[in-house]
């Protein structure tokens, strides 16, 4: 259901919600989160122009997290990188339509279920959880 993009930066953002305080290098977020250096760069420029990563170049420099992880929801993320569409006219563009059929109807009530969940969940719960699985890190 998620875009490679969206995954992508959900990735991102959770290695760098891991490292309040720590800038790091888009070579360090590639080897993290087994995503594509030139690929990453795109995201983690989409990142930045939506407001969610900023990025200081020179030495020290590199990503971080410009919101509180607190209010920051995967939702966020995925809208900035990958937003998802609701349907809210006829897809086929048939005239008699003036509401959506049976079948688009529950699928944009699929999607607003897929928004709802997404925005309910802060990155600050996912970096944070207590489950015994690290996010993006293989304990051994």
């Amino acid at each position: 259901m998620l875009s490679k993009t969206a995954e992508y930066a959900l990735r991102a953002v959770a290695c760098l919600a891991g490292r309040p305080g720590q800038p790091a290098s888009a070579d360090f977020l590639a080897d993290k989160t087994k995503v594509p250096r030139r690929y990453l760069q795109r995201v983690l420029q989409d990142l930045v122009n939506a407001g969610v990563v900023h990025s200081r170049p020179g030495p020290g420099g590199g990503y971080e997290v410009a919101v509180p992880t607190d209010t920051l929801t995967i939702y966020d993320i995925v809208q900035a990188v990958a937003p998802l569409e609701r349907i809210t006219a006829c897809p086929l563009g048939l005239k008699t339509h003036t509401e959506l059929c049976p079948l688009h109807a529950e699928l944009d009530r699929a999607y607003a279920a897929t928004e709802a969940a997404f925005k309910a969940v802060t990155i600050d719960q996912v970096v944070n959880s207590t489950s015994p699985v690290v996010p993006l890190c293989d304990v051994s």
